[in-house]
């Protein structure tokens, strides 16, 4: 199979002018539409795209390439997008960008579809959600009726329109004899949205409805769904499994540990240790986990008057914490988007260039805990530079993200500025009225500053947003 797949499906998708070295490096280059076949005008290669959150169906583009991009109009209502070449058993990996209210799908070998939706803000996804798989029609459904069955996700790892998904794909083609009779059903071996596991070994019993005829083979190209709205993919990479399919995911689920989930169907908290990815680990020891039942949580760095991350979908894995001896750690079991490095929200500064604080000396920072509301929201509460600080981070209603607002009480003199957030990128986008981060991961829409201006500013090596505070500033996290 390893060799059906460099042969048969990798090399034809480069353009013939590419080295042999470059063709095994199982990134199809976009930089024309030629790995496909007869593509309508509704698919472009552009440079970048965004979307509108206000506009339904809708992306922006600019020139360049590296980014394959399908534009619907009236006039235009596009079809679907075949490669030239098949692939069997795969590992597919790429990103995708959905537009406002948008509705496509991956299809493995032509046949098995991957829905592709704008399914922001959803508590509980269906088969027909972002990451959902649809399967065959079946007429003996166990409720007596008709229709299309499928496999919802686990959990909703979605992000907002206009921001880069990450979708990773462990397929296995179906089996046959020599005769050519089908022996063993196509799976999803393991799919990974945003970094969250949301299927594992699905044994698909048939095609997706409007897929290539009911037929099934070997091999079969992959189609992107073109007819029903805009989206936009890059870093499309299809290479052969590292191992025999079914051992690999066996061996996914050889963990002999139960797993200690806490869920928060109500306003939830919890603390404990939380560790930040990188080199090295930092581990925020006075750590303060919020959950909602929007399906959105946080987690907040008393140590420093700071939101370290946020996340969608469950809440926490305590298993580290309460397993055997434990380490007092736990861990979100959602789509994880976090700000960096643990850094304090305020600083005194002599400009807004000026280097931030690295730590609490000659500040007076004194955590204070928190106040629950009449909900069992928490209003966490300091004291840095004399003033009182009450941080107030509230869950949107619509499940989309997070509200902070931190109101300073009783200011000593000097300019207090507030860091909003860092990333490698940091740029307006005047269309969402808001900054779109890190490159589009996630957005920041500045709420409440009265009056001051923002400042997106250099930062070893990376971008800071900070803003002058004049006794109180609000923004929203949206992602």
């Amino acid at each position: 199979m390893a060799a059906l797949l460099c042969a048969g499906f990798l090399a034809p998708l480069y353009l013939q002018a590419q080295t042999a070295a470059n063709s095994q490096s199982g990134t199809m280059p976009l930089t024309d539409l030629s790995a496909f076949k007869s593509p309508s005008k509704n698919w472009q290669i552009v440079g970048d795209v965004s979307a509108n959150l206000g506009k339904d169906n809708t992306l922006s583009t600019s020139k360049g390439t590296g980014v394959l991009v399908n534009v619907l109009d009236k006039k235009n209502h596009g079809a679907d997008l075949y490669t030239n070449a098949e692939h069997g058993d795969a590992e597919l990996e790429l990103d995708y960008m959905m537009a406002k209210g948008s509705n496509s799908g991956i299809y493995l070998q032509g046949r098995y579809e991957l829905q592709l939706l704008d399914s922001w803000g959803v508590k509980t996804p269906k088969a027909s959600d972002n990451g959902g798989i649809y399967e065959r029609w079946n007429e003996s459904k166990p409720d007596g009726q008709k229709g299309y069955e499928g496999y919802a996700p686990r959990q909703n790892a979605s992000r907002a329109p206009g921001l880069w998904q990450h979708l990773k794909v462990t397929f296995q083609a179906p089996k046959f004899d020599g005769s050519g009779k089908k022996t063993e059903n196509a799976r999803m071996l393991r799919v990974e949205l945003n970094g969250v596991l949301i299927h594992e070994n699905l044994e698909l019993l048939g095609p997706t409805r409007g897929a290539m005829g009911n037929d099934e083979k070997a091999t079969g190209p992959l189609r992107f769904q073109g007819d029903h709205g805009a989206i936009a993919f890059r870093n499309i990479t299809i290479s052969n499994l590292p191992a025999a399919p079914q051992e690999q995911a066996n061996s996914r689920r050889n963990n002999p540990v139960d797993p200690i989930l806490v869920e928060a169907p109500t306003n939830t908290i919890l603390r404990s240790f939380m560790d930040i990815p990188g080199q090295p680990r930092t581990r925020v020891v006075h750590a303060v986990s919020v959950g909602s039942p929007q399906k959105v949580h946080y987690t907040y760095d008393m140590d420093k008057g700071a939101v370290i991350q946020v996340w969608r979908g469950n809440f926490l894995d305590a298993t580290p914490m309460w397993h055997d001896r434990g380490d007092g750690s736990s861990r979100p079991t959602g789509m994880v988007q976090r700000f960096g490095m643990p850094k304090f929200t305020l600083a005194k500064l002599g400009s807004a260039q000026a280097a931030w604080i690295a730590d609490s000396a000659g500040t007076s920072f004194r955590p204070k805990g928190y106040t629950l509301d009449e909900n069992d929201q928490p209003t966490f509460t300091y004291r840095i530079y004399g003033a009182t600080v009450l941080d107030a981070i509230r869950v949107l209603d619509n499940g989309q993200g997070i509200h902070r607002e931190i109101t300073v009480q009783n200011p000593a003199g000097g300019d207090l500025y507030a860091r909003l957030t860092e990333g490698s990128t940091i740029e307006e986008d005047k269309s969402n009225g808001a900054y779109v981060v890190d490159g589009k991961a996630y957005y920041l829409r500045l709420d409440d500053a009265k009056g001051t201006k923002p400042v997106v500013r250099d930062a070893d090596g990376r971008k800071e947003l900070v803003v002058p505070v004049k006794g109180k500033v609000g923004y929203s996290i949206l992602f």
